[in-house]
């Protein structure tokens, strides 16, 4: 399962950044507007790694502008941490979580609608900026549009719930690549948090992915409290995912 989750780590960024090479690391160079991304270990590295790896990581990502950020699964490179602190980042755990069987099913919340959101829709933009909004940020010019072109393509499925008037309270995405999909950026907007919003969205995102043939399903929790909502899904803890940021 690990090594799956593995194969899909080092895939996904691929559809809209070009990889560069450091030795048993990968960065992640986004292509035009987006993301930007990270650095993990390459596929298939193992033992540990140099901290002088990790500096010449970090000193490509000042070079371009980007945040100083790694991105990798505990069990599966154990030996990176150690480096990685040695360097002076910041090191982050949060529960790695797989589903088992279909998910469960929730009740949807009064007053809202949820529902899966195509390129087309025209709650499109709404359902891009909410994610943000949980964050009090607001999305770069384009991004939903850029949303748009990977629904269109097939790379991403993005569910929201709506009130009463078309805006979106809360949404989140699913990333597809072959059977494998995780779910990624749900959030609420702060005034309508505590609603179960977020869990009903995510159950609207399982349940589109096993539709369309995923067989494993995932997704990294922020802490353990959000990790217990999440296994009223039907969601397990597996191992940790971990993040280190300057």
């Amino acid at each position: 399962m690990l090594n799956r989750i593995e194969t899909y780590y080092d895939a996904v960024p691929r559809s809209s950044a070009r990889a560069e090479e450091f030795g048993p690391l990968t960065l992640f160079v986004q292509e035009g507007q987006g993301w930007p991304f990270y650095a993990r270990p390459a596929l298939g590295a193992t033992g540990e790694i140099p901290v002088e790896d990790v500096e010449k990581v970090r000193a490509r990502q000042r070079e371009l502008g980007v945040p100083e950020a790694f991105e990798w699964v505990a069990e599966t490179t154990p030996g990176l941490r150690a480096a990685v602190e040695a360097s002076g980042l910041t090191v982050h755990e949060h529960p790695l979580m797989v589903l088992e069987g279909d998910g469960l099913a929730v009740p949807e919340p009064e007053g809202v609608t949820v529902r899966m959101v195509g390129a087309d829709d025209p709650g499109l933009g709404s359902a891009v900026a909410a994610p943000y909004a949980a964050f009090g940020m607001a999305p770069q010019p384009g991004t939903a549009e850029r949303i748009g072109g990977r629904i269109e393509a097939g790379l991403t499925r993005l569910a929201a719930a709506f009130d009463g008037t078309g805006d979106a309270l809360t949404a989140g995405q699913h990333q597809p690549v072959g059977p494998v999909s995780e779910v990624v950026g749900v959030g609420t907007v702060p005034a309508a948090r505590r609603r179960g919003l977020g869990l009903a969205v995510t159950a609207a995102l399982v349940a589109d992915a096993r539709a369309h043939g995923a067989e494993l399903v995932f997704l990294s929790a922020s802490d353990a409290d959000v990790a217990r909502l999440y296994g009223r899904l039907g969601f397990r803890t597996v191992a940790t995912a971990l993040i280190a940021e300057a």
